[in-house]
């Protein structure tokens, strides 16, 4: 495996950890988008991207963030140990959606997105400096050549799915009882319409 492409979004806010979102392109076919780039003790270092975990709610069902103490659809209070606690008693609130499975492979993954990150940070110094973390990965986005009979408005094709309008109205809606029309509730004296025939 050989990682052919590494991009870098620099972050605006020098004060957080957080110091980059890093893209991985592997072997010219595969990417693997926001890697975090964080400002730890002893420097910067690649986390891989994750996802938060999350529970149901005893009562209703709905999927919650471990962290929340109150279920997100039906408002019912959650327990506080629900969340599973690594090999040390941390509590673990991610998972990671990509990761490396050995040492050796991590390590290659943390030298080439570190380097690249050190450049990345020498290029945002120059003027019209652009990050390229937002551009469109080979064939992702197709480009289309204009001929010269493309060069009016965009129209919407012809159709001939749209029914022209009956002549005649269409009768009412038929109660499941018999084949009379279902009768709409009793109308209010004075005049006010309003909120008529819902009950």
């Amino acid at each position: 495996m050989e990682i052919t492409e590494v991009r870098i979004k620099l972050m605006d806010d020098s004060d957080d950890r957080l110091q980059a979102f890093c893209s991985v392109t592997l072997d010219d076919c595969f990417v693997i988008r926001d890697l975090k780039i964080i400002d730890g003790s002893n420097g910067p270092f690649v986390a891989m991207p994750s996802r938060k975990l999350t529970s149901h709610c005893p009562q209703c069902g709905c999927k919650n963030h471990l962290r929340s103490a109150y279920c997100n659809q039906c408002g019912a209070r959650l327990k506080e140990d629900r969340a599973i606690r690594d090999a040390d008693g941390r509590t673990k609130l991610y998972a990671d959606i990509a990761h490396p499975i050995n040492s050796k492979c991590r390590e290659m993954i943390q030298e080439r997105v570190i380097a690249a990150f050190r450049v990345e940070v020498e290029q945002s110094k120059q003027p019209g400096y652009r990050s390229r973390y937002d551009e469109a990965y080979g064939d992702e986005v197709p480009i289309i050549d204009a001929g010269p009979e493309d060069t009016g408005p965009m129209r919407p094709p012809k159709t001939k799915a749209i029914q022209p309008a009956g002549s005649e109205p269409r009768p009412p809606h038929m109660s499941k009882s018999g084949d009379r029309p279902a009768e709409s509730a009793p109308r209010r004296k004075g005049g006010d319409d309003f909120g008529a025939g819902i009950l």
